[in-house]
């Protein structure tokens, strides 16, 4: 049976094809294999809002390379992600630009470089690169910490793109110093630019321990000088003050005292303080009475009276008293010099009532150094400047905002006041400035009326 069955497999294997064995022919196919891509990580990319700030521009610039650099980011995707981040008025110029180039049929930009030479020519000005090499070439220190003053420098010269010897560097560094740093680092040996910031960091903290040891020791001489000035004052008012308990003593006598004259005078001094002696002129006694005798002595001409020598002290007094009020009042005199003017002789009578002129005020002032006749009368209503006094002096005219005409007595014709001037003068210690009118007066220079 075993014979059977294998001749029955070979007689089969015999009349089978080979492309029945492998199917050929049969409506199966194998399916295709999947092509996995590699999954982009996600960018978060800082945003823009499009100011015209050189700096912030570049910082956002920076920011934006080290996140594509990090993640590796296709070129493809640079622009979409850099253009997501524009807010406010950057993204209103991204869209405007896309629109012209699409009006002009321009190319549209899909590339990271011509992005960024865009957003450079918008945000950066042309002069930027020559006032980096003028902030370069005259940086200093100044108030700078040492740190700081690196750190500017460095930025300075990457925005800059400038490339150096790091001995150029070293020197550029060193000359823009503090002058006392500088001294004390020039003593000490170094070898790049490292060792030589790393010294003077060093340095001025060893300056800044120095000054604050010098403030703290002169504030505590100070401190000790007035601790010792007080404790002097001190011991001087225990000196020359007496104590509580003598001060207390001295009252107690004191007032004892006044009880005992209260006592012993209660009735006389009501009596005799009203009467009144015309010899003295003292109270409390009659002429007849006086108790002041009166001694004279008699050597050759000379008389000596002690009634004199009475009268002569209460005079002295009274004129130091006169003498203290009169040093507090300040005499003023008319100024005194040549008075260049020509008065007219009045030929009329005076008339019997001299209300008027009892009223007005005549003085000399002083007017650019000159002696000059002023006026001070109250019935006037403007103040008035002489013509002569302003030509003489050569003041400086102005011209009148409201003109008028002025009448005279003994003249037909108007006179159109047109000009004014500011006249300054002074009366002794009192000085002024006074608006006037110029009129061809000849009484006196200068007139003026009521406020």
């Amino acid at each position: 049976m075993r014979k059977q069955k294998r001749r029955s497999r070979s007689s089969y294997s015999q009349y089978s094809s080979p492309n029945e064995s492998l199917n050929v022919g049969n409506n199966y196919q194998p399916t295709p294999r999947r092509v996995v891509k590699p999954r982009e990580s996600k960018v978060n990319v800082p945003q823009f809002l499009g100011k015209y700030d050189v700096e912030a521009y570049l910082d956002w610039e920076m920011k934006v390379e080290q996140l594509f650099a990090c993640h590796k980011v296709s070129e493809e995707r640079k622009v979409p992600l850099a253009t997501l981040s524009f807010q406010g008025h950057a993204m209103y110029w991204w869209t405007s630009l896309e629109r012209e180039k699409h009006i002009h049929n321009d190319p549209p930009i899909q590339y990271w470089n011509d992005l960024r030479s865009a957003l450079r020519r918008r945000h950066i000005p042309s002069y930027y690169g020559r006032e980096l090499m003028n902030k370069l070439q005259r940086i200093q220190q100044k108030d700078m910490i040492v740190e700081k003053y690196r750190q500017q420098m460095e930025l300075y010269m990457m925005r800059a793109c400038i490339r150096e010897e790091e001995a150029t560097t070293v020197a550029r560094f060193r000359s823009g110093l503090d002058l006392e740093t500088r001294d004390q680092v020039e003593l000490l040996p170094y070898r790049d630019l490292n060792d030589l910031v790393q010294l003077c960091v060093r340095v001025e903290q060893q300056i800044l321990r120095q000054s604050s040891s010098k403030r703290e020791s002169s504030h505590s001489r100070s401190h000790k000088k007035d601790y010792m000035e007080e404790e002097k004052s001190f011991e001087n008012k225990n000196l020359l003050e007496p104590s509580k308990e003598s001060k207390e003593l001295a009252k107690n006598k004191e007032k004892s005292r006044d009880k005992g004259k209260d006592a012993i005078t209660p009735h006389t001094s009501t009596k005799t303080s009203d009467i009144k002696c015309f010899k003295c002129l003292g109270r409390g006694d009659i002429a007849s009475q006086c108790s002041t005798k009166k001694v004279m002595i008699l050597r050759g001409h000379d008389t000596y009276s002690s009634q004199e020598e009475s009268t002569t002290s209460s005079s002295s007094e009274s004129e130091d008293e006169t003498r203290l009020q009169t040093s507090n009042v300040e005499l003023v005199y008319p100024y005194e010099g040549e008075l260049l003017m020509l008065r007219r002789i009045l030929n009329s009578q005076p008339s019997g009532t001299l209300s008027q002129r009892e009223k007005i005020f005549h003085t000399r002032c002083n007017v650019s150094k000159k002696a000059c006749s002023l006026i001070v009368d109250s019935g006037s209503w403007c103040n008035c400047c002489s013509t002569r006094l302003v030509n003489k002096l050569s003041l400086i005219t102005m011209p009148h905002p409201q003109p008028y005409h002025l009448q005279w007595l003994n003249k037909d014709e108007d006179i159109v006041v047109s000009q004014q001037v500011k006249v300054k003068f002074s009366i002794g210690k009192y000085e002024d400035q006074v608006l006037c009118d110029i009129v061809p007066i000849e009484a006196c220079h200068i007139l003026l009326g009521r406020p």
